[in-house]
């Protein structure tokens, strides 16, 4: 349960869920057609120690009875991935990525010269990655640093301090964050964008649709997975799910040309069909959007 100003490392809390999103896209990565090659992800895995979280990567037959295949989240890297090379094809050259988790895009993706990549999430998380990633001898493709500071305090001060520039355009992302915020800070969030952002900026975040039946999915869990590495971590406990402003919505009035997709019109674009979804599950997952949104010129 969720209390006001939490802290988490990577093996507690919303920490867990990147510790998670680390497994599913190291299994991605052994793919023959995988959509995202993340060669950290399984040494984030290993390093944390969680045992349910290294079976989902060492142990490929789980997923044969999985509620979600792993391509969800080839799905959602392969979005984000393409919305940062996007952008610096447009000659941006600095990027945020808001609770950066065990994100190693700073690593794995090809950065043009002289682009900075700012990590924000909580200390205790970077001193881990920093630390992984120093061991592994790991050299970023890009200028990166990190701002250690919780979202809902004043991080466009810490961004600012490590340098970034409100005046030149930036690159966003909010990739399985916003559910982990509640409504007002969601809200805050995006003021903070808006107000920090160039004309030229760019962001993409998901979101559930706010008909999403959590209770529903709580139950399935409980019910088929807890036994489960599937089921081991329940979501549902971490999420806030009160009244919020609709992203795209927001983004939109406040002069920015928005633009959503579905996963299944991301399966389709990127060509990579997904496997049957447990219904119990679909309600979830199809109801996912994916949003980019521009600051015209």
């Amino acid at each position: 349960m969720r209390t006001e100003g939490d802290t988490w490392d990577i093996v507690s809390s919303v920490g867990m869920t990147a510790l998670f999103v680390a497994a599913v896209r190291a299994a991605e990565s052994k793919q023959p057609d995988a959509l995202v090659r993340d060669e950290f992800a399984a040494l984030f895995v290993a390093a944390a120690g969680d045992p349910d979280t290294n079976r989902l990567v060492n142990e490929p037959e789980l997923w044969t009875d999985s509620p979600l295949g792993s391509e969800f989240m080839g799905l959602r890297s392969k979005f984000f991935d393409n919305h940062f090379l996007a952008a610096t094809e447009n000659g941006v050259r600095q990027a945020v990525i808001l609770a950066a988790g065990l994100d190693a895009r700073a690593y794995r993706l090809d950065w043009p010269q002289g682009m900075v990549v700012y990590e924000i999430d909580q200390p205790k998380v970077l001193e881990f990655k920093g630390q992984v990633l120093a061991d592994a001898d790991a050299t970023p493709k890009a200028d990166r640093r990190e701002v250690a500071v919780d979202l809902r305090e004043d991080w466009p001060a810490a961004l600012i301090e490590e340098g970034f520039d409100p005046a030149r355009p930036t690159v966003w992302s909010a990739e399985g964050l916003l559910p982990y915020l509640p409504g007002a800070a969601q809200d805050a969030l995006f003021a903070r964008i808006d107000q920090l952002s160039a004309p030229g900026s760019s962001v993409a975040c998901d979101a559930f649709d706010p008909d999403v039946d959590f209770e529903q999915l709580a139950g399935f869990r409980e019910e088929r997975l807890r036994d489960t590495p599937f089921g081991k971590l329940d979501i549902t406990d971490l999420l806030y799910t009160d009244d919020r402003a609709d992203p795209s919505e927001w983004l939109t009035k406040q002069g920015w040309t928005a633009a959503g997709a579905s996963p299944e019109e991301l399966a389709e674009r990127y060509d990579r069909p997904f496997t049957a979804v447990q219904e119990e599950f679909a309600q979830m997952f199809n109801r996912v959007k994916y949003l980019t949104a521009v600051k015209p010129s």
